[in-house]
């Protein structure tokens, strides 16, 4: 007995069940991603148990020693799970599987541990932990995932093309771990992927993109996708990333690989923020630059509007891949859209109209949009882009002293419609939009302060050259 993880079974959870085991004569385990975090030495509050016999009866057991109030059972797929204190505890019986070809959902049968065992994605996740009293704390590990662990190694436990032609899901897992742990993916594992990769059609984009956006919530998310595209699974849901890649060399000018690039902006962006949506925007800022792409011998490789062609694409993009097409995608289309204009801003003078156009436009995501940015500067020149970091940081001290001054973020022009109306005796009509759009201007440009008297003289004075004429004289502060 290994009592090195009898030590780790303090948890009053494991306690009981080790009792109830006992008790009953149950074969009970702990297996799967707690185990395989405790061997890493990573803090884990998800909990998988085995049982040899019924999963959810054995939850409801163990939930009513711990007074537990709710048990969950999922009967189509022989589960349980219940919440104690910090703890999500997932039951299941051990069993076998057999799968269609046309679907990753399993036909399940009992089975012993070691059918239990054999049936999981990955080594290291296959390594139980006895919970009877007389076993407690003894590993159970048949294929070796503690050795894989130290290796830093994902390999599957049986042959990975039956494993992933079973669930192509688990392909995806092993980039997902691989990226995570910075682990390797053993060579069959990968040759084997490639052969199955066209098995990711049975998925539903929904479990894809779940993985996807796991693998982006990672450290160094572009390990993951330089796994995705040489196995050829990112050809199945994202073509549209894959189209960046390559670079083409015309009367010697060359533009370089954006695939890459992107790729690079990605992992410095997550460098300094978990934010999934930030993340996202930063791998779709230049996803237009192939429908965009040009040659102009006078300067080269130009993709002119690839970032109004870029915010457009966004929703085609999120719709396929089942992503929210709320708040978050539109907040992903404004970056996309916007990520230009900071860089133009470091290129060229840095006027305080420039400033307050682009604060306007990018709102309460100014800081979002200036941390994309930044990410964006990526050059083999290391002169060149401390350079240009140095002007980036001259624009953001120049962004926050005229929000300051002005407070044109999100500003709505101070005359209302209403008073428009109210001012001319009108009814709605396209002269309300001409001036509000007129006054907005003139703020932005810095010809009036973001002021309502002096919105309300400037209203007046562009309302004559309108042919309005004023009927009830707006009031003015003293």
């Amino acid at each position: 007995m290994d009592v090195t993880y009898k030590s780790h079974l303090k948890h009053p959870v494991f306690k009981v069940l080790s009792q109830f085991a006992t008790e009953q004569q149950l074969d009970v385990y702990v297996i799967g991603g707690w185990v395989r975090d405790l061997l890493m030495g990573r803090p884990s509050n998800d909990i998988d148990i085995l049982v040899l016999g019924d999963g959810a009866a054995l939850a409801k057991a163990c939930a009513q020693i711990l007074r537990v109030k709710k048990v969950t059972v999922f009967k189509n797929f022989g589960t349980a799970h219940f919440r104690y204190k910090d703890l999500d505890v997932e039951f299941v019986g051990a069993r076998k599987e057999s799968y269609s070809p046309d679907s990753r959902k399993p036909q399940t049968s009992s089975g012993s541990l070691q059918d239990d065992q054999n049936r999981r994605d990955f080594t290291i996740n296959s390594i139980a932990i006895s919970l009877r009293k007389e076993t407690y704390g003894q590993l159970i590990d048949p294929f070796n995932g503690r050795a894989d662990l130290d290796k830093g190694l994902i390999r599957t436990p049986l042959d990975p093309i039956i494993t992933f032609n079973d669930d192509p899901l688990r392909m995806l897992r092993a980039i997902r771990f691989a990226t995570r742990f910075d682990f390797e993916i053993a060579a069959n594992s990968l040759e084997a992927m490639k052969s199955q990769a066209e098995r990711l059609q049975i998925l539903s984009l929904e479990r894809i993109t779940d993985e996807l956006n796991k693998i982006i919530l990672t450290k160094q998310p572009s390990r993951g996708f330089k796994l995705l595209q040489a196995t050829g699974l990112l050809d199945y849901f994202f073509p549209e990333l894959l189209a960046l890649q390559g670079v083409e060399t015309r009367e010697g000018k060359a533009h370089k690989d954006n695939f890459y690039h992107t790729l690079e902006v990605l992992d410095n962006i997550a460098q300094h923020t978990d934010n999934l949506w930030l993340r996202w925007a930063a791998i779709l800022h230049d996803i237009a630059k192939p429908p965009t792409k040009r040659f102009d011998p006078q300067v080269g490789w130009t993709f002119h509007g690839h970032e109004e062609l870029g915010a457009k694409m966004v929703p085609r993009i999120f719709k396929r891949l089942r992503l929210p097409l709320d708040q978050q995608m539109k907040y992903v289309q404004k970056l996309v859209r916007l990520h230009l204009r900071p860089i133009a801003l470091v290129k060229g003078s840095v006027t305080d109209t420039a400033i307050r156009r682009l604060l306007h436009e990018a709102g309460d995501d100014i800081d979002d949009l200036m941390l994309l940015c930044n990410a964006d500067i990526t050059s083999k020149n290391e002169f060149k882009v401390k350079r240009y970091k140095q002007n980036f940081e001259l624009v953001a001290e120049k962004l926050k002293q005229v929000d300051e001054k002005d407070r044109v973020r999100n500003f709505q022009p101070p005359v209302s419609g209403q008073l428009i109306m109210d001012t001319y005796q009108i009814g709605p009509c396209a002269e309300i939009g001409q001036i509000k759009s007129h006054i907005k201007d003139a703020i932005l440009e810095g010809i009036i302060a973001n002021d309502y008297s002096q919105a309300v003289q400037e209203m007046l004075r562009f309302g004559a050259t309108l042919g309005l004429k004023v009927q009830r004289t707006p009031h003015l502060p003293e």
